[in-house]
């Protein structure tokens, strides 16, 4: 996975993947997003895990994809593609040092991991970046098994493009999260719940739960998911969250009561800028893009 903003130029195409659908969303230069189409998947057409085949009908994401793509004029194109949270592991380490050459740095992380990962991250894609902190270096690692990043990369050539920058869902809805004080992001997905936390515009803790499923979350529910991560921060590093950002699907008539409960403002994570159903179910794919044009 590559995922380093600061040193590439992205496309401006992102397609996101979920258990639920597919959905593509095109920018124009800085006039924000132009087209987005998303198509939902047949139950159990798509199983994100760790580990395991997680493209259960090809056929299906096939035709998905490129519906999207063929609606939003995105054939034949780069895209950044954004894969499901479970699909890939994102872990936060602290070093002392790291060497200065990249391959170094590398080998060093990949060290720390071994351990950790239930497979082997030799066999995986390891991708990183590197916070300054006054306390040492801060990593942000996301890794993910060759495999299950050739499934994805497959479903995406074959149905008529090319995925040239690719990343877990949870790091790119990230890109929306304001850089100024402290907010807490709660996102949820039939796979996963990710919660994290971003203070001046480092994150400081990312924790992945277990997914919704087809249950309905709740605003107590989602109170208990967060309370744990709000507590961890505020003792270790003597500060509040100010705000909580959500996406998923149906959060928005939850801001409310979770608000109530939480005792924070509570706002959906991207509130304008493209449909409003793309934005919660996809809002990794719509991150991406919309931080692209100065949000």
């Amino acid at each position: 996975m590559r995922e380093k903003k600061s040193t590439i130029r992205l496309p401006h195409i992102a397609c996101e993947i979920t258990a639920r659908g597919v959905a593509v969303l095109r920018r124009e230069g800085t006039g924000g997003i132009s087209a987005s189409h998303a198509r939902a998947l047949p139950a159990g057409a798509l199983t994100p895990a760790l580990g395991a085949a997680n493209v259960v009908n090809p056929a299906a994401l096939g035709e998905a994809l490129a519906q999207a793509l063929l609606a939003t004029g995105a054939k034949g194109q780069n895209v950044i593609a954004v894969l499901p949270d479970s699909a890939a592991r994102v872990t936060i380490l602290d070093f002392d040092s790291l060497p200065d050459r990249r391959g170094e740095a590398e080998a060093a992380v990949r060290f720390r991991l071994r351990k950790s990962l239930p497979f082997d991250v030799e066999k995986a894609s390891v991708s990183f970046d590197v916070q300054h902190t006054p306390q040492g270096l801060r990593v942000v690692a996301a890794v993910i098994p060759h495999t299950t990043l050739a499934e994805y990369e497959k479903a995406l050539r074959d149905a008529g493009c090319e995925p040239g920058v690719v990343l877990p869902s949870s790091l790119a809805a990230l890109s929306a999260v304001p850089e100024a004080g402290a907010s807490l992001m709660l996102k949820l997905a039939e796979d996963a719940t990710t919660v994290a936390v971003v203070q001046d515009g480092q994150l400081l803790l990312l924790r992945t739960l277990e997914g919704y499923g087809d249950a309905v979350p709740t605003a107590e529910r989602m109170a208990d998911d967060v309370y744990p991560s709000l507590v961890y921060f505020q003792d270790h590093h003597g500060a509040s969250v100010e705000r909580l950002l959500l996406s998923g699907a149906g959060v928005a008539a939850l801001a409310a009561p979770l608000e109530a409960q939480a005792g924070l403002p509570v706002r959906e994570l991207i509130a304008g800028g493209v449909d409003a159903g793309i934005a919660t179910e996809f809002a990794g794919a719509a991150a991406m893009l919309l931080e692209e044009r100065g949000r």
